[in-house]
């Protein structure tokens, strides 16, 4: 068994520091620019009818789309930077998981962009324009009780002292967050190949963060193993459960998917605090229960 945490180790660390370098984290940003200026021309070279026959049905016709290829390429990264936080504590995890969806529902505003015309005009479009409202307002209410949820993290006391136990627990983590990136990778082409042979590609987002609530287990049962206290089995089981509001936000109807995504996010915040103030190490309470 020590052997596969040494090798879970040896593989995710030079895979961590590569995509952390900022020679790295450059290039993706300039990868992202190229692809929305080549997006933009593309769409107005089927516009006028410059497309040849084999690629003019694959390619949308509206502008906005590049718009939504942009924010899907971000989300994407945004993902990659989730599978690498996985281990890490579980609470940062589950603020990465915010974060995504955060910029889903910008993403989810900036698509319903894809049905107003050029030049744009509300009209005939109301119901669209309260869908971007309803998505947008609640990415900026996330993204505050995300600035709430970081601060109460801050005294969190969820780490192993330093050892042996230690290093298996991070490793064992290391293991789950090496399946989970083979796993994106291998939906990714699989959906790509749907796409390029005409198929209708299946939601990937929603898809892998349904994967997500399976490794979300696994990562409360390890931590289980090596954290065995009442306090802590019920706080990680909790962020499970906030990650699994936040899947069922993704999945859910305009307007309900805000509601859920904005719930979750006052239910990890609430869970924090309660924590904190009753059983973190630093407790006046837990002290005085002792």
């Amino acid at each position: 068994m020590h052997k596969l945490y040494d090798w879970s180790t040896f593989a995710f660390d030079p895979l961590h520091e590569f995509w952390e370098r900022d020679a790295t984290q450059r290039a993706v940003a300039g990868f992202l620019v190229l692809v929305f200026v080549l997006a933009l021309g593309t769409i107005e070279m089927k516009r006028q009818g410059w497309m040849p026959a084999p690629l003019d049905h694959m390619v949308p016709t509206s502008h906005y789309m590049a718009i939504n290829l942009a924010f899907t390429l971000v989300l994407v990264l945004e993902v990659i930077s989730l599978i690498f936080t996985l281990p890490c504590s579980i609470s940062k995890a589950v603020g990465k998981q915010f974060e995504i969806l955060a910029l889903i529902l910008l993403r989810s505003a900036f698509k319903a962009l894809a049905d107003f015309p050029e030049p744009i005009t509300i009209t005939g479009h109301e119901q669209e324009l309260w869908v971007i409202i309803a998505d947008g307002g609640g990415a900026v209410a996330i993204f505050a009780l995300l600035g709430v949820y970081s601060l109460l993290r801050r005294n969190l006391d969820e780490t192993l002292r330093k050892g042996e136990p230690l290093f298996k627990f991070v490793a064992a983590k290391k293991l789950v967050a090496l399946i989970m990136l083979v796993i994106f990778i291998g939906m990714g082409i699989k959906n790509g190949l749907h796409f390029l042979n005409g198929e209708h590609p299946f939601h990937f987002f929603q898809s892998f963060y349904t994967v997500l609530i399976f490794s979300d287990i696994m990562l409360v049962l390890i931590a289980q193993r090596f954290l065995p206290e009442f306090r802590a089995i019920f706080r990680n089981s909790g962020f499970a459960l906030a990650t699994l509001l936040i899947r069922l936000a993704l999945t859910a109807p305009p307007y309900y998917n805000v509601g859920i995504g904005i719930g979750a996010a006052i239910f990890a915040c609430l869970l924090t605090l309660v924590y904190n103030i009753f059983y973190s190490t630093n407790s006046r309470f837990l002290r005085k229960r002792a």
